[in-house]
């Protein structure tokens, strides 16, 4: 069973969590698959890429995601579209990415990004001021909100989160009776739970205990 580690925005497989949670897997002698979301192009970086290196890492076949921010919009959104995905795991997950931007950097920013084309974030990745173009904006809005999860999914999501309201997750888990929504006593990076987080996530996705030898 192939089970993918999402990053967020702006971050790679060397996030913290990212690492955090590899190392588990391997302590139990299963494989992460942590990709680069971006292909190492942040620039020209799409919810449509994103999802395309998903598609392609998955094969087709069934599959358990674990998404970060972007990343468990992103896990929801391919869900939705692969029926093989057998279960999700949402971490502060940033439902609505695109349309929900004038909230995070202010009306007056989108529109200059609009007008000029590109705009400079921090990649914590790569440590270092990079461009990205309007074209992941143009990109998102052709895709909703809250994606229509079908699957067992286990959302964590800090109280104190100031990047992602906990109200979106509330949102989402509303009426679904698949959803399990654990909110915390954290904010938008989940740090100060991580082994809470592993004890949940081992039990959700049925990872074996390390073999005996």
């Amino acid at each position: 069973m192939t089970t993918i580690y999402l990053h967020g925005f702006a971050s790679g497989p060397g996030s913290k969590k990212a690492q955090y949670f590899a190392a588990r897997f391997a302590e139990r002698g299963e494989r992460l698959e942590v990709p680069d979301l971006a292909e190492g192009d942040f620039e020209n970086l799409t919810i449509t890429g994103q999802l395309a290196v998903i598609e392609r890492l998955a094969g087709g076949g069934p599959v358990r995601l674990i998404g970060s921010s972007l990343g468990g919009y992103l896990a929801a959104l391919y869900a939705a579209r692969h029926p093989e995905t057998e279960r999700v795991v949402l971490m502060a997950p940033g439902f609505g990415f695109a349309r929900r931007w004038p909230l995070r950097l202010g009306s007056e920013p989108v529109a200059r990004w609009k007008q000029t084309g590109s705009l400079p974030f921090f990649h914590y990745g790569e440590n270092a001021e990079r461009h990205l173009k309007y074209t992941l904006i143009t990109d998102g809005v052709g895709y909703e909100d809250y994606p229509a999860v079908t699957q067992p999914c286990l959302i964590y999501q800090g109280v104190k989160d100031d990047v992602v309201p906990v109200e979106w997750s509330r949102e989402f888990a509303a009426g679904r009776p698949n959803v399990v929504l654990r909110e915390a006593d954290s904010d938008h990076e989940l740090i100060n739970i991580l082994d809470a987080m592993w004890v949940g996530v081992r039990e959700f996705l049925g990872v074996p205990h390390p073999a005996l030898g």
